[in-house]
């Protein structure tokens, strides 16, 4: 059963300087039949102005993952970490115990980004920070993993997180293990998921499917989750 979530049925919120869309409920955005996808908590797109940015706040037992779009996006935390994070690069951030940091518009320039919350494993993990840049891909590449494995960022719960960047109608397919579920999200562009369309902002919970085609002309990231 592939049940897709439609762009425009996403919370939306435009404060002037940030300008963003909730796949589940977050914040001020509640929707009961959206509080998220199995550990999938959080996937926000968020658009912020030059300059302008989330001040210094706090987190705890989540994992947290930033995906850059376009610009650049400015971090800082309580670790010690400074970093920015361009297209192509993806950062995870594993809150734990508990980190203060803060995002910012690191450029002159509107920075676009998602910001995908998964729920930990377990509580009081020690915190910690790990990026890396991941070339674009026409196959599916695995960016985090709970294993870390094949160059991929190390996430604290059973997921893989892949990315795949299609051109001139390409297509990709992905086949799950036995009781696993899958979330598609498509960052930009337009596919078709086993046949249906998915435009930019659309995602699809996958349930009870052993594969799945996607094919088309965008990026997209696909969760395979317990």
């Amino acid at each position: 059963m592939i049940r897709i979530r439609k762009a425009e049925d996403r919370g939306h919120f435009d404060h002037g300087w940030l300008d963003t869309y909730h796949t589940f409920s977050f914040a001020d955005y509640h929707d009961p039949d959206f509080m998220g996808f199995r550990s999938l908590r959080v996937i926000n797109e968020d658009r912020v102005q030059p300059n302008r940015g989330f001040g210094t706040h706090g987190h705890r037992d989540m994992e947290i993952i930033s995906y850059v779009l376009e610009g650049a996006l400015g971090h800082g935390d309580s670790m010690g970490t400074g970093s920015v994070i361009r297209p192509g690069d993806v950062q995870r951030m594993s809150a734990g115990t508990g980190v203060m940091h803060s995002e910012k518009n690191a450029s002159d320039e509107l920075v676009h980004f998602l910001q995908i919350w998964i729920l930990p494993e377990r509580h009081g993990i020690t915190p910690s920070y790990e990026q890396k840049a991941f070339p674009p891909s026409d196959q599916l590449r695995l960016v985090a993993s709970h294993d870390g494995r094949d160059g991929s960022l190390t996430i604290h719960q059973d997921i893989d997180l892949y990315t795949a960047t299609l051109r001139d109608g390409a297509s990709v397919s992905f086949d799950f293990r036995p009781d696993r579920y899958g979330w598609v999200q498509v960052a930009r562009g337009s596919v078709t998921l086993s046949g249906q369309k998915l435009n930019a902002g659309d995602g699809a919970a996958v349930e009870k499917e052993p594969k799945v085609t996607i094919a088309g002309d965008g990026e997209v990231l696909l969760f395979d989750l317990n």
